[in-house]
């Protein structure tokens, strides 16, 4: 099953990453390297490697294999990079930010979801990748600045405290909008109190449910 398991990644990196655009040789090894069956709801293996979002515990989801490439390549992250992922979720797309960056710091508000998360760094080895529990609007003061910061949840708009835990020359990836009419915002940071902004285009993903995101009944907390 293993050897299922490594062919088929490959060919969803072959098919669903590189044949749709993503060029970055580094996310693309990544890719290959992380194995989404370990990250995926139980008795969800035998999907893992769809180009699809898969349900988690908690009621949460698995972001689809091709975003979360293409969100990692728009970061541009290299070897001694310090990032940021709010939303850690499973702790997929961590491990993947994980073969690329140096450090990976990932907030999740679910305490569950962290469990778990931390559990399967623990037993795949990856010791640079840290899960944490908290407010991920909020960010990691203490651990700022980040090279790159990831949101995997849409929000109305890009919280304050992320842009100012982002390092000058560093990007921000969030998709930015309401629920149902989102854009993949592309935050990168250009001076002291200098940003550009760009879209990357519609996506769709969970609310970001935070003091700088939604409330639980959806609407806007501020």
């Amino acid at each position: 099953m293993m050897g299922d398991y490594e062919k088929r990644r490959r060919q969803m990196v072959d098919v669903q990453i590189a044949g749709r655009g993503i060029r970055d040789p580094r996310v693309l090894k990544a890719m290959r390297a992380v194995p989404r069956e370990r990250f995926v709801g139980e008795g969800m293996e035998e999907f893992a490697y769809e180009d699809a979002a898969l349900p988690i515990e908690e009621q949460q989801t698995i972001s689809q294999p091709y975003i979360v490439a293409a969100m990692i390549e728009a970061a541009e992250i290299v070897a001694d990079d310090r990032v940021l992922e709010v939303g850690a979720g499973s702790g997929y797309a961590a491990a993947v930010l994980g073969q690329i960056a140096a450090e990976v710091f990932a907030i999740e508000r679910h305490e569950p979801l962290a469990r778990i998360a931390r559990k399967r760094m623990a037993m795949l080895g990856y010791d640079n990748v840290h899960i944490r529990v908290g407010d991920g609007t909020l960010g990691l003061p203490e651990e700022a600045p980040f090279d790159a910061i990831l949101v995997a949840a849409g929000g109305p708009v890009v919280p304050v405290s992320l842009k100012e835990q982002l390092a000058i020359g560093g990007h921000l990836l969030m998709p930015v909008g309401d629920p149902g009419n989102q854009q993949l915002r592309k935050i990168t940071r250009v001076g002291q109190d200098g940003y550009e902004g760009q879209s990357l285009g519609a996506v769709m993903f969970v609310p970001l449910i935070g003091e700088q995101g939604w409330r639980e009944d959806g609407r806007q907390t501020r």
